[in-house]
């Protein structure tokens, strides 16, 4: 079976959270049991070309944008670790970005224009290397229109015809929600734009595209499934997913043991099973020393690996955490997110500088030494669709 996977991110190439550890090893599963199963995503300013091998596969390949057309370059590497092809758009929207899709806690101006393109481009790339999916599986608002095209498509190319589509929400609170003066952009008929399509509210949300045009919805958890159907949890959208409940199935996201497996682990100091225990120390005090804390093996170190959103309960850990300050313990934190609790993490590590490591970014080996050599995880979040760090 012919499978194109389609995410904004994905492990190792960029991440901004869980999304991008799904996409960067699902499709590694899944091609283990012989499908043909290939990565569509976008080349990001920090995905280098040279240290992850990406090759030109097509130049200057015109999206229509509208009454104007845009040009994007398509490249192609293979996910680390597998013959897997990942094809990596590349476009004016994303080769400035230093970050995915916000910058000092703003969504970026062109956000619209950039997944729109990102989306578009995969239907005459497709084309071009003669490569028809059996299915398109889109992840999250900005793969949505993507969704809306081929439904849209299998109406008269013969080329789409038979591909059906998996639509996967890992967060339905990001909905990508744009003016609907927008929609001329789409080259769609009308009808597209009603409260039974893409319209939302008087505006567009490219989330909802993906719920109302996919064969399957699916979300990465059963409970979590069952929760976007109610007002609590659906963000607006439960009417819709209620309407199509018999299409929503819940499957939790799976774990790579080949990548999260201390006994194996290449990132860490020294590898360790549940029969030698003893030797996680040797990570712990690697890991104290590697965030410039005071190595001392009898002082509690927690762990945290988050994006830092409200969501994730960073507002909880701004009261806490001067309280938690006066425990004698240890706190090491990676993320990236909100601006303000960028500014916090900080000015906390500047305070106490013997009790808080602090890295904001993306930092996948850092994650991996995190979990090893902590002797707690800190998880406060309000919610969680399915929650890997568990």
């Amino acid at each position: 079976m012919k499978i194109l996977f389609i995410s904004p991110e994905v492990v190792p190439f960029a991440k901004t959270g869980g999304l991008a550890d799904v996409a960067g090893t699902l499709p590694k599963a899944i091609r283990k049991l012989g499908h043909d199963i290939r990565i569509f995503m976008p080349r990001y300013k920090k995905v280098d070309p040279e240290k992850w091998g990406l090759k030109l596969a097509v130049q200057g390949m015109e999206v229509e944008l509208g009454a104007r057309k845009e040009t994007v370059d398509i490249y192609e590497a293979r996910l680390p670790g597998s013959d897997l092809i990942v094809y990596f758009v590349e476009s004016k929207h994303f080769a400035e970005r230093e970050e995915l899709y916000m910058v000092k806690g703003k969504d970026y101006p062109d956000n619209f224009e950039a997944f729109l393109v990102f989306c578009k481009a995969a239907i005459p790339f497709l084309k071009k290397i003669d490569w028809r999916p059996d299915i398109i599986h889109g992840s999250d608002w900005q793969s949505g229109t993507l969704i809306l095209y081929l439904h849209e498509l299998r109406k008269s190319d013969p080329f789409f015809k038979r591909t059906a589509s998996v639509f996967s929400v890992h967060n339905i609170a990001f909905q990508g929600i744009f003016p609907k003066e927008k929609f001329a952009l789409m080259n769609l008929p009308d009808t597209y734009l009603s409260e039974a399509g893409l319209g939302y509210w008087g505006k567009l949300s490219f989330i909802k595209a993906g719920f109302v045009y996919a064969d399957v919805i699916n979300s990465v958890s059963e409970t979590y499934s069952k929760e976007i159907q109610t007002k609590e949890y659906g963000y607006g959208m439960e009417e819709i997913l209620r309407k199509r409940s018999g299409d929503v199935y819940g499957i939790v996201n799976g774990l790579d043991y080949e990548l999260w497996n201390p006994a194996t682990d290449k990132n860490i100091i020294k590898r360790y099973s549940r029969m030698t225990l003893s030797l996680k120390l040797q990570n712990k005090l690697a890991l104290q020393k590697e965030m410039k804390l005071p190595a001392e093996k009898e002082i509690p170190l927690i762990g945290m690996v988050s994006r830092l959103d409200v969501q994730k309960g960073f507002d909880i850990l701004a009261e806490a955490i001067e309280e938690i300050m006066q425990l004698e313990c240890q706190l090491v934190i990676l993320g990236t997110g909100d601006p303000k609790y960028h500014e916090l993490l900080t000015d906390m590590k500047h305070k106490y500088s013997k009790h808080i490591g602090i890295k904001l970014g993306f930092d996948a080996p850092l994650a991996q030494r995190i979990y090893a050599g902590s002797d707690m995880f800190l998880m406060p979040s309000k919610y969680e669709p399915c929650g890997l760090g568990q």
